[in-house]
């Protein structure tokens, strides 16, 4: 009962958020080491996603590699380094062509209450053009605190999370501040196959003195899919829809879209 109430009431924040600047894949919440540990854990990905927007030729294909490791567990806490690479394909040049590279860089510090885990975050993202003329940056600094927690029950995990944070500073965007929250929820059918399901949403605050645009832009993702473990990885394979706020650099405008895409991860 408790499991179904923590999940409910985090899929009720989702939906009141979503309908984004691309959701990078977030630290995991994990159990503390039982002593001090370097290098403690790690999480990879290597995602693809093809794209139901055949009306606009600039986005055909959005793919991510990169992932989050622990620099150090201190039992109480850890500290925790990501770096994720996003290239967003289009088919406008050739039927493969990758016109934007964006880049994601977090550092954060935690400490952990229970099953309960409090991280203060530095967020940098730097979005740029391929094959395109662009010589100003777009890039923007946040500060912030993630909220962590993970549920065991039998064999269903939940991981959820949510985290706000202020732009220190930025470069062309007009955002102000950001808040999101994220909620996976896996079940193991088999020693080899599992099925999950998982919802993002996130609000952003942006200065309507910068492009005279509305103050709170919403983006979101809902997906789900199977699961199937091998012996040092998982292949994932799913489908779901999504909103982005500002999917391309330049002309601040939300797209959506239905994806269906893989994702190979560590197990």
């Amino acid at each position: 009962m408790r499991l179904r109430s923590v999940v409910a009431s985090v899929s009720l924040c989702l939906c009141a958020a979503a309908t984004a600047v691309a959701q990078t894949p977030l630290p995991s919440p994990e159990h503390a080491s039982s002593a001090p540990a370097f290098l403690a854990h790690y999480n990879f990905h290597l995602s693809a996603d093809a794209l139901s927007k055949s009306d606009d030729q600039r986005f055909t294909w959005q793919t991510h590699f990169g992932g989050d490791l622990d620099l150090l567990d201190y039992v109480v806490g850890r500290a925790n380094v990501l770096i994720d690479y996003e290239a967003v394909l289009g088919n406008e040049i050739r039927a493969f062509d990758p016109n934007q590279g964006n880049y994601t860089l977090e550092v954060s510090a935690s400490a952990r209450a229970g099953a309960t885990e409090l991280a203060g975050i530095f967020h940098h993202v730097s979005r740029h053009l391929g094959d395109r003329p662009k010589r100003f940056a777009i890039a923007w600094n946040e500060l912030g605190v993630r909220v962590l927690r993970r549920l065991d029950a039998a064999d269903t995990t939940v991981d959820a999370q949510a985290s706000i944070g202020r732009i220190v500073q930025h470069s062309y965007v007009d955002y102000s501040w950001t808040g999101n929250a994220d909620l996976v929820v896996r079940r193991r059918l088999t020693p080899v196959v599992g099925a999950f399901a998982h919802g993002f949403g996130e609000l952003v605050a942006v200065d309507a003195s910068v492009a005279g645009r509305k103050r709170r832009q919403l983006g979101g993702r809902i997906d789900a899919g199977v699961r199937l473990n091998g012996r040092a990885g998982a292949l994932e394979l799913f489908a779901g829809v999504e909103r982005r706020v500002d999917a391309d650099p330049l002309d601040r405008q939300p797209q959506h879209w239905v994806l269906a895409g893989f994702r190979f991860v560590n197990r």
